[in-house]
């Protein structure tokens, strides 16, 4: 769950809140006045995080290499063609859609 956290309790109970972050798993939203400053996370999901945002660059790096080539209109074609053949499955599903 996040919490929200003002700057200033952040000063008064840094320790508490890294320990809270560190050994709960917690996660923290930093306003200053009532605005969203900063976020606190574990390590560990800020380090996923750059893992998995490293991985989405590689994907499409690859993606522009491999089709340097293909003009625009192609593109636009191929992704016309994908958008239409996922709504005929999702059409053919039965129960609620979201």
């Amino acid at each position: 769950m996040v919490k929200k956290v003002s700057d200033m309790d952040v000063r008064r109970n840094l320790g508490q809140l890294l320990e809270d972050v560190y050994y709960e798993n917690s996660q923290y939203v930093v306003e200053r006045a009532g605005q969203p400053m900063a976020v606190v996370v574990p390590l560990w999901q800020f380090e996923e995080w750059q893992k998995r945002r490293g991985r989405f660059f590689e994907t499409v790096e690859e993606l522009w290499e491999q089709n340097k080539g293909v003009k625009p209109k192609a593109v636009e074609q191929d992704v016309a063609r994908a958008v239409q053949a996922v709504r005929k499955k999702a059409g053919r599903r039965k129960g609620p859609t979201i």
